[in-house]
């Protein structure tokens, strides 16, 4: 047995002996980025390339779009196909976003003032998204498709807008195809493509972004018909500042990482961390999530992402915790290139089965029923 191997087995327990326990065999699907812009089409693909953008070493621009009628009407077709002990599906929760740049508006302002747009509108300019939205509308009312709050978008707005006003060339080029989002190979971190939504660094940014959060939130209502009772930081970055500005508006669970990037105020690009368990409790009483299973085959590309997801559900099971498995969008889009979702999909319910075969008395949770049992709410 390899050192990796060991080290490996040694993390897998370690993150699940503290927290919330049941007896229990609860398995939830999370499932990141919904609803938010990426690479917006092959055209736009293959003219970074030609500008010596290596967007093919990166998955998320490879493979990751906005989705796409296609794609949920597959992605359901498996989760339906799977039911638990207590006669549910499969269900996902898709921790999308609410709102994408108005890219138009931004440009008549002379990028002195930002816009944004619901992500239904953004749909609208699409080729083969028209059912979109319905679906989502279908995947609630049937239990297989969950969505929860993952900010208004997925875009740090402030530092956003103060690189377009700076004429950088990276986000200009991105800008040009209705992109935010854009590997140039060069410091490509959360950070420098301005994934980062909820990380602020000074007081004034701080309170546009409490502006942001509760102007999602009640957009996510208007769209979903609900209200979302968790959410997850784009890039696991926050503070507690956003916790607070959550908990008013309704949000009673965290989900996460095991561990969460706090932004450091008047050091951008510095953070600390904070270490989180299931079932640890912040000062607003919210509970936290904490992933302990993955399965991400667009990102391990190359190896069967079964066998090591069913034997971080086994670990998680031996000590009694629900099985909390982080899944991104991007594993199940095929807008881009229809292999990625399709071989995927056939991972995916390859899991499933094997959940069922080995678990007969599993439970599939979304987040925010697991978070409800978690804080005493079922």
């Amino acid at each position: 047995m390899s050192v990796s191997t060991i080290r490996s087995g040694i993390t897998r327990n370690l993150i699940n002996i503290p927290g919330w326990r049941s007896n229990r065999k609860i398995v939830v699907i999370e499932s990141d980025d919904w609803g938010s812009v990426r690479m917006d089409s092959i055209d736009a693909y293959d003219y970074f390339l030609t500008k010596g953008l290596p967007v093919d070493n990166c998955p998320y621009n490879s493979y990751d779009a906005l989705e796409c009628n296609e794609d949920l009407k597959r992605l359901f077709e498996v989760l339906g196909s799977v039911i638990d002990c207590n006669g549910n599906p499969a269900v996902l929760t898709a921790n999308a976003v609410m709102a994408n740049p108005d890219f138009e508006k931004i440009r008549e302002s002379g990028f002195q003032k930002y816009y944004y747009e619901p992500f239904t509108k953004t749909l609208e300019r699409y080729p083969a998204h028209d059912q979109v939205y319905s679906l989502y509308q279908k995947g609630i009312k049937e239990n297989l498709f969950k969505p929860q709050f993952h900010g208004r978008e997925h875009l740090n707005v402030t530092r956003w807008m103060r690189a377009l006003l700076g004429g950088d060339g990276y986000a200009f080029m991105a800008f040009k195809w209705n992109m935010f989002s854009l590997y140039t190979g060069v410091n490509s971190s959360c950070r420098s493509e301005y994934l980062d939504a909820f990380a602020m660094e000074s007081l004034e940014d701080q309170l546009q972004l409490r502006a942001i959060i509760a102007s999602g939130l009640q957009l996510f209502h208007q769209l979903m018909g609900y209200h979302s009772r968790t959410c997850i930081a784009p890039c696991y970055t926050w503070n507690s500042d956003v916790e607070e500005v959550l908990s008013v508006n309704g949000v009673t669970a965290l989900q996460g990482m095991i561990i969460q990037w706090v932004p450091v105020y008047g050091a951008e690009g510095l953070h600390q961390k904070k270490y989180h368990y299931t079932g640890q409790r912040n000062q607003q009483t919210q509970c936290y999530l904490v992933r302990n299973c993955f399965f991400e085959p667009t990102l391990t590309n190359g190896t069967d992402p079964v066998p090591d997801c069913l034997a971080r559900i086994q670990t998680a099971f031996y000590w009694h915790r629900p099985a909390i498995i982080s899944s991104h969008r991007l594993n199940y889009m095929g807008f881009l290139n229809s292999s990625n979702r399709d071989k995927n999909l056939n991972h995916l319910k390859k899991l499933l089965l094997a959940i069922k075969k080995y678990w007969p008395d599993v439970e599939f949770f979304s987040s925010d029923q697991l978070g409800d049992l978690v804080t005493g709410v079922e």
